[in-house]
Formats: C-alpha cells, structure tokens, sequence
C-alpha cells in the first residue's frame, strides 16, 4: 500500500515514520527544499524518542520517501494524508490556509480515486471545505474523478508519540462512504490485530472528538489547578485532595496534577479554536472560557509566589530555572509557561540561568541571549537567589541537594510541578514552596 504525507511536522513525520515501519511506502512532502535534505540525512527538525531512528531506518530500506513535490507522488498513492499546520488567527480561529492549499494541490494533479485524509486538528465543517477546494481544481481540469475524504485525527502525546501511534487505545475515523472506511481499515488493521478499536464516525462527528477531547483534558488540568490555589488557602494538600478524588471511577487520576499551567501545541490553539468556532455559531462556551482564564492566571504563579517571597523587590536577583520546555521529552516550548516567567524575570531586572535538557536551541531560537544558558543543572544554580522548576523531567528528580545549597546565594525552591518531598526539602536545609500544598 502507498500513501503519501503532506507536511513534515510533528504528526505528519511520526505518522510517516510508523506507517512505513508497518509496511505501508509512504512519501512525505514538505515545501521545505532544506527540511526535505535534511531529513534524507537523518537530521531530524524536532525531538521524539526514538523517531531518529525510525526515520532513517525506514528510509534505507526504501519504505519511506521524502520529496518536496506531491504533484510527483500523487498518482501512485492511494490516500494522501494532510498533516499540516493549523495555527490560530489573530482571533483564536484555526487557520487552515495550508490545509485548502494542499486540497487545491491534489485537484490539480490527482489521476484516480483517492482518499484525502485530514490529520491536523481542523473545526468542524473543514471537510466541506476540502472537499469543495479539491472539485473545483477538478472541474477547472474538466476531469470527473472520483474522490472521498476523510478525518482522521491524532492524539499523539510528545514524548511519548511513537508508542501512541503504534499502540493506539483508539483510532477514531470520519467517513461518507464504505469505500473509503474500507481503504481506512485496511490501513489500521495492521496496528489493530488483536483488538480492532477503530471508531468510525460521520466526519463533523470525528472533527468535533478531536477538539473535544483536548478541550476535556485542559478543564481538568485547569480545574485542579483551581483546587490548588484554594487548598493552599484553606491548609488543605492538594496531593490527597488528587488521591482522593481520583478513586472515585467516574473520575479517575489522569490529569489531576497541578501545576503552573498547561501550554504546547494543542491544549492552548484547541480550547481557543473551540471557543471561537461555538462564538462563530452564536454560543458562548463558558467552561472552556473560564479554563483558558484559570491557565493564563496559572502560568504566572511561580513569579508571584518569587515575587511575594521577595516583597516585590527582584531587581537585581539571579533566579535559576529549570525546565523550558511546556513537558518533558519534548522541546516544544509553544505556549511554554518558561517563555511567561523569563519575560517577568527580565522585566523586573532579575538575571536569569536556565537549563533543559532539550530545549535549550529552541529557547535561544525564541528569545536569543537575554539569558544565560547553563551547561548543567549545577551550573544553573551557581550564586543563585531562587530555583524555579518548570518541567518535570527525571534528570531534575534526585540532584544533589547538598552542591547545590552551597552553590545558590539563597537555598530557595519554587516546585512548579510538585516533584519534591516538602519533609526532604526541609531536611536538606531549603525554603520550598509549590503547588497547593
């Protein structure tokens, strides 16, 4: 089976890289000349576990291509997948000018029956439009090809993309005809041997999960969030206030653990996007309004407990942070609560140290040099008047807290992401403060 990929990104590479590790040839495009050579060398544009190796792999044994022309593909393929960015408007819309560009693209050079199949995250109603943009190139050819689409979303987590790709609890499909959910089975079956889990659905229907789902997971991370702040009002530990909340199995324990906000490529451009598609549509979703209130106040929460800790004196301080990615194992730093916090830092006339394992280029591809970037987490916290953790990834779990006590001018914690023991950070001879507790 041949398909071919358009964009290069995160969903559409990870997509790539493991239908061709399932059998499937793929070819990915990507308008990108330098990004296309880059990657039929190796070098890959983002940081995955284990997708480097995937990609070259499956590149020397000839299932995996990669061109920066679909038009050389196309008649070849029996699906093409659009896998390309969907970045908010000024007004928190999804712009899907790149999407109707390569729906217009595959009119223009489509021989026979294809599926085109949307992976990035598109509102409701973009399938319409896809699949007017693709018939108007055909009528303007005078071809009367037959053609489906379809809506195929992910719900890759970075960090952890490959096995959610290769493993998936579900795979959720939007079709308007049997042949095209035949061709869609055929293409999953193989990831699905033994427990078949894919959802077919209408296509709004398969649109609107994807949105939905994200929407769903950012209110319970805002709504903890929210406990948070109050359980530290009234004495109450947000960690039991979690536990026990979390038994209940009409709740569960997934994302219920506070923090100093969510950010990314998906939770923060979904919750908007949803919010204005039910606002183009005259309702007002409130709930979500609020979660993207609660996650811009959260984002600013180490700063005020730093500045609150100082008086509000923090001219002249140097302040160590740790973490720039929004998560760990990525180094996404798209809506990363590290850009909020620096550009506090900065404003009030703090020197600021910082160290992440991965995101370190991207940080200075972002904000340049107006930050001293460390060679280690020691390093970071050299004559240091506070530590700020941000992202939570292991190498920050067990440090040795002895080096860095005499190393900081004041041994003084702010845990964004709850990772220490408050007993063993009083033990080890620091002032520690985090999240709801």
């Amino acid at each position: 089976m041949k398909i071919a990929i358009v964009g290069t990104g995160y969903v559409g590479l990870v997509s790539g890289a493991c239908f061709a590790e399932m059998g499937v040839e793929v070819t990915c495009v990507d308008i990108n000349q330098e990004k296309i050579e880059q990657l039929k060398k190796g070098v890959i544009p983002i940081y995955e576990p284990g997708l480097d190796e995937m990609v070259l792999r499956n590149y020397r044994e000839g299932r995996l291509h990669f061109s920066t022309q679909l038009r050389d593909c196309i008649s070849d393929v029996e699906a093409v997948f659009s896998a390309v960015g969907t970045p908010p408007d000024e007004d928190g819309s999804a712009d899907l000018s790149y999407v109707l560009n390569v729906a217009h693209e595959v009119g223009q050079y489509m021989n026979q029956y294809l599926v085109v199949v949307t992976k990035s995250t598109v509102p409701v109603g973009t399938a319409a439009r896809v699949k007017a943009a693709i018939q108007e190139e055909l009528d303007k050819r005078g071809k009367n090809i037959e053609f489906d689409v379809a809506s195929n979303p992910e719900f890759l987590k970075e960090g952890s993309a490959i096995k959610d790709f290769m493993s998936p609890d579900r795979v959720v499909v939007g079709v308007e005809s049997e042949r095209a959910r035949e061709l869609m089975t055929k293409l999953y079956r193989p990831f699905l041997l033994n427990n078949f889990r894919v959802i077919f659905t209408d296509i709004p229907s398969a649109e609107m999960i994807k949105y939905a789902a994200n929407s769903m997971l950012a209110t319970r991370i805002s709504f903890m969030n929210d406990i948070a702040n109050l359980c530290e009002l009234v004495g109450a530990d947000v960690n039991a206030v979690r536990k026990g909340i979390g038994s209940d199995t009409r709740i569960g324990s997934k994302f219920l653990y506070p923090g100093c906000g969510y950010g990314g490529s998906c939770f923060p451009k979904d919750v908007k996007a949803l919010i204005k598609t039910a606002e183009q549509k005259g309702y007002p979703m409130k709930v979500l309004q609020a979660v993207e209130a609660v996650n811009e106040i959260q984002k600013n929460v180490l700063f005020n407990k730093l500045n609150a800790y100082y008086n509000g004196n923090l001219q002249g301080k140097t302040i160590t942070i740790w973490g720039l990615a929004f998560k760990a194992e990525t180094d996404d730093m798209r809506e990363a609560t590290s850009l909020v916090t620096i550009k506090k830092l900065l404003e009030v006339g703090c020197t600021v140290r910082v160290y992440d394992p991965a995101a370190m280029n991207e940080c200075r591809r972002r904000i340049g040099d107006s930050v001293y970037y460390a060679q280690d987490i020691y390093d970071a916290t050299l004559g240091s008047d506070a530590l700020l953790l941000l992202t939570e990834w292991k190498q920050f779990r067990l440090p040795s807290w002895e080096v860095i006590r005499r190393s900081m001018n004041r041994p003084v914690v702010f845990d964004g992401r709850n990772i220490y023991d408050p007993s063993d950070m009083q033990a080890a001879g620091f002032e520690y403060f985090s999240i709801g507790r």
